[in-house]
C-alpha cells in the first residue's frame, strides 16, 4: 500500500513538506477506502473516530437537521482533511458526507493521528498551519480561497492556445510556480516552468509515470495538463480523474462539437460536471456566448472571452472574461447583490462602473427588480453610463403625460398595462439569454402559486427582468410555466443569499432605500391634519413596497461582506429620468466604499489584489 499511498500524500496540501519517515508511519497505520459517486462517506448523527484526507475526488458535507432537512455545510477538495476537530468530540455529529465523484480517502483513527503528531513534531505543525487557513473567515473576515493544484487545459482549436498562454502569463504574474504536461511543444521553452510531453515518440506517458513526475515537481503551486479536445475519451478520462479542474476553451462557432465531446466523456456519471467549465472564445464583434442546449448538465460554470476590443456602447466588463476565469482558478467569487427600489435603482450603474473603473472585476450579479433590470443590462455588457442616459430617455414621459398632474406616476402605469417594457429592453437585449450574457447574472421574482421566491439563472434576458419587476396592482402577474410571477422585492430585495449559494465567497450588498425620508405626500411626523391631496393609488403602492424593502434589507444584507448603501431618498420613485445624477451618487457611493473592499479583497488573495501604490 505504500508505494500507492505516498506519492499520493506527497501532494496533498496536509502532508506535502512531512517527513519521508512520517509518510511511511502514516502510510503503515492508515485505511485507504474508495468510494463512487453518490457513497455516503459518514452518515449523520454517528460519531465520527477517523480523520479522513481526501487523496483523490470531492465530497460534500450536508448539515441534517432535526426535522431531516438538509442544508450545505461544505465542500471537501482534494487535499483538504474532515474530521480533525470534530473526532475530539468523540460524540454523534449531524453530518452526512456524501462522494460527488469517484473519491479515495485515507482514514487515521482519532487517536492515533493525534499520537502521530507528537511523534512528528513537523506533521503536528503542517497539521496545524494547515488547518489554520481554512479559519480565515472567522479571524480575517474572509473566506479562505482554494486554487485547484492540478488544472486541465483542453483546447477545441489550435488557437486557443494563445488564449491559454494569458492565462499561463496572468497565473504567472500572480507568483505561481506551474509546471506543464502538455501533447504540444507549445510550453517547452518557458523560462522557469518545467515541462513534460504527454506523447514521446507516438506513445502517451502511462499514467504511472505521471504521477511519479508530479511528485518529483514539489516545488510548483500548480499543475497543468495542455491538451487537444480530440484526445481519445478513455485517455481524457484518466486525465480528468487526475486533476481537480479543467477549463474547455471552445471558440463560440464549435459549439456542437464541445458538447458531443463531453457527452462522449459521460460527465454526469462521473461527477465531473462541478470540475469542467468552458472558456467561450467569442469571434470578431461578438459579445455573448451562443445558446447550447444540454450544456447545464455537463459543466459547472462558462467564461467569456471577447475576440476583440468593444467598441461603444459596449463596455469593459466584455474585457474581463479571462480576469474572471483567473479569479475562478484562484478559488475567488466576487459577486453584487443589487437591491430593489423602482428608479432609484438607477444608481446601480454607478456602483458598477465604480468597481470597474477600480479594476475590480465582478464574477456574478443577483437583482431584485431595479436590481434586476440595471444587473442585467450590464452584465450584457454595455457601457454604464450609456445605460443610465438610454433609461432616461426611454422613461421619459411623453408629452401628454407631461402635463397631467402627477403624470410620471401614470406614465408607468401605462408602460406596465400596455406591455412596454418588453420591447424597450429588446432593443438592448434582443433575444439573448441569461446564460449567454457576458457576465453571469441571477434574477429574483415571486411565484404566486408556490409562494416562493424563483431564481433565473439561464432563459430569455429580457422575461427574467419582466418577472422581478412586475409590480403588484401596476400590473398582472405574468403566468408562465405553472407560475404566476410578480416583483422579487416581495420575498428578497437584496438577494445577497443567492450569491452565497452560487459560490461567492466575496459578496458586496448594494440597498438603495436604507435610507428612506421621513415623508410621504407632504405628510411628515410633524403633520396633525393632513388637508392637501390625498396620496394616489400608484402613491400609495409604490411607497408600501419601499418600506417593504427599507425591512427586508436588513436581512438580506447579512451575508453580504459590504454593504454599500446609496443616498437617493431625495428623488422620486418614479424619477427615472434623473438616472443620469442618481448614478453619479452610486458611483460615489462605490468609490467610498473601495478602501474597505480592496482590504478585505487583499485577505482573501494577497496576490490577485496587491495594494494599489
Amino acid at each position: 500500500m505504500n508505494d500507492d499511498v505516498i506519492p499520493l500524500l506527497k501532494m496533498h496540501e496536509y502532508f506535502r513538506s512531512a517527513s519521508d519517515e512520517a509518510l511511511r508511519e502514516v502510510a503503515s497505520l492508515a485505511r485507504v477506502t474508495q468510494h463512487a459517486t453518490g457513497d455516503v462517506v459518514h452518515e449523520a448523527n454517528a460519531p465520527l473516530t477517523t480523520v479522513g484526507f481526501v487523496l483523490r475526488g470531492r465530497l460534500k458535507a450536508v448539515r441534517i437537521d432535526a426535522r431531516g432537512g438538509a442544508s450545505l455545510f461544505r465542500m471537501i477538495e482534494r487535499g483538504e482533511q474532515f474530521g480533525m476537530m470534530v473526532g475530539a468530540l468523540t460524540e454523534p455529529v449531524p453530518i452526512r458526507v456524501v462522494a460527488l465523484e469517484p473519491t479515495t480517502v485515507l482514514n487515521l483513527d482519532y487517536e492515533e493521528a493525534m499520537e502521530l503528531t507528537f511523534r512528528h513534531p513537523d506533521l503536528r505543525r503542517l497539521w496545524l498551519s494547515t488547518f489554520s487557513g481554512g479559519l480565515r473567515k472567522h479571524f480575517f473576515g474572509a473566506a479562505p480561497k482554494r486554487a485547484p493544484m492540478v488544472l486541465a487545459l483542453i483546447h477545441e482549436s489550435p488557437a486557443a492556445r494563445a488564449v491559454a498562454g494569458q492565462l499561463i502569463a496572468r497565473l504567472r504574474g500572480l507568483g505561481e510556480k506551474l509546471a506543464i504536461f502538455s501533447d504540444s511543444n507549445y510550453w517547452q521553452n518557458l523560462p522557469d516552468v518545467p515541462f513534460r510531453a504527454l506523447r514521446v515518440d507516438g506513445q502517451d506517458l502511462e499514467t504511472e509515470e505521471i504521477r511519479r513526475q508530479a511528485v518529483a515537481w514539489h516545488d510548483v503551486n500548480r499543475i497543468v495538463f495542455d491538451l487537444h479536445a480530440d484526445t481519445t475519451p478513455e485517455r481524457m478520462s484518466r486525465l480528468l480523474e487526475i486533476a481537480d479542474r479543467a477549463v474547455y476553451f471552445v471558440p463560440a462557432t464549435h459549439s456542437g462539437a464541445a458538447v458531443q465531446r463531453l457527452r462522449a466523456l459521460d460527465v454526469p456519471a462521473h461527477g465531473w460536471r462541478d470540475k469542467i467549465g468552458i472558456a467561450w472564445l467569442l469571434e470578431g464583434e461578438s459579445s455573448v456566448a451562443p445558446v447550447t442546449p444540454g450544456l447545464r448538465d455537463l459543466i459547472a460554470r462558462d467564461f467569456k472571452i471577447a475576440g476583440a476590443p468593444p467598441k461603444f456602447p459596449l463596455g469593459r466588463a466584455l474585457t474581463a472574461g479571462l480576469e474572471r476565469l483567473v479569479h475562478d482558478l484562484r478559488g475567488v467569487r466576487i459577486g453584487v447583490a443589487l437591491g430593489g427600489g423602482a428608479a432609484r435603482g438607477m444608481s446601480h450603474l454607478g456602483i458598477l462602473k465604480a468597481l470597474e473603473d477600480q479594476g475590480i472585476v465582478v464574477d456574478m450579479i443577483a437583482g431584485t427588480s431595479a436590481g434586476a433590470m440595471t444587473g442585467v443590462v450590464y452584465a450584457s455588457g454595455l457601457d454604464s453610463d450609456y445605460s443610465a442616459h438610454q433609461f432616461a430617455n426611454d422613461l421619459r414621459p411623453s408629452w401628454v403625460f407631461r402635463r397631467l398632474p402627477r403624470g410620471d406616476h401614470w406614465y408607468l402605469l401605462y408602460k406596465y398595462r400596455r406591455g412596454h417594457f418588453d420591447p424597450m429592453l429588446r432593443r438592448y437585449l434582443h433575444d439573448w439569454h441569461l446564460e449567454q450574457l457576458s457576465v453571469p447574472c441571477l434574477t429574483v421574482t415571486v411565484d404566486l402559486v408556490s409562494g416562493s421566491p424563483v431564481v433565473r439563472d439561464q432563459g430569455d434576458a429580457t422575461h427574467a427582468v419582466l418577472e422581478s419587476i412586475n409590480l403588484p396592482v401596476l400590473s398582472v402577474p405574468i403566468v408562465r410555466g405553472g407560475q404566476a410571477l410578480i416583483d422579487g422585492g416581495l420575498a428578497n430585495n437584496i438577494p445577497a443569499d443567492v450569491l452565497v449559494a452560487r459560490g461567492c465567497n466575496f459578496v458586496i450588498a448594494v440597498s438603495v432605500t436604507a435610507k428612506m425620508e421621513k415623508a410621504f405626500c407632504a405628510i411628515t411626523p410633524e403633520t396633525h391634519s393632513h388637508t392637501g391631496k390625498k396620496p394616489t393609488v400608484v402613491q400609495t403602492l409604490l411607497r408600501s413596497l419601499l418600506v417593504q424593502n427599507h425591512i427586508l434589507n436588513a436581512q438580506g444584507v447579512l451575508p453580504a461582506d459590504v454593504v454599500i448603501e446609496t443616498d437617493v431618498c431625495g428623488f422620486d420613485l418614479t424619477a427615472f429620468t434623473q438616472a443620469k445624477e442618481m448614478a453619479a451618487i452610486g458611483r460615489a457611493a462605490g468609490l467610498d466604499a473601495l478602501p474597505r473592499i480592496r482590504q478585505l479583497l487583499h485577505r482573501l488573495d494577497p496576490q490577485l489584489f496587491a495594494p494599489v501604490g
